[in-house]
């Protein structure tokens, strides 16, 4: 069997353990084994091959550690409103505490109202950004 073969059976186990998982740093180890078939369909010798699967695949993985590092992370799941119906409902806020919290009555019952840190406490309309324990986070309307 040529090395080839075997860099490319290596790179379909590397694809398949990686739908199996859930993780993308496994499928861009498999990009380094691809590029180490590539390298032994150019004639390379297998320390060359070695050496390319590994130059790429660590250099993959380290740009997309980078690239999810940079994102901004997904939504906390206390503020989809497909998981709390209280998000996205507007609320009118005639006071607040001296601690930065406010009480208001809603859906029949006395809530703590907080906001977003460095916001300043005025009275006014305010939307439910999350549901933070027993108390609703609210933005400015």
């Amino acid at each position: 069997m040529s090395d080839s073969t075997l860099w490319w059976l290596l790179a379909g186990s590397a694809v398949a353990i990686e739908l199996f998982t859930g993780t993308f740093y496994l499928l861009m180890l498999a990009v380094g084994i691809i590029a180490g078939a590539l390298a032994a369909h150019a004639g390379l010798g297998m320390t060359a091959q070695i050496i390319v699967a590994a130059v790429v695949g660590s250099a993959a993985v380290i740009a997309w550690y980078f690239i999810k590092r940079r994102r901004a992370g997904d939504p906390s799941v206390r503020a989809m409103r497909s998981v709390n119906l209280d998000v996205g409902e507007i609320l009118q806020i005639d006071e607040w505490h001296a601690d930065g919290t406010a009480s208001v009555k809603y859906r029949g019952a006395q809530w703590t109202v907080i906001q977003r840190p460095g916001n300043a406490p005025t009275p006014g309309s305010y939307r439910v950004a999350e549901l933070v324990g027993n108390r609703l986070l609210v933005d400015k309307v």
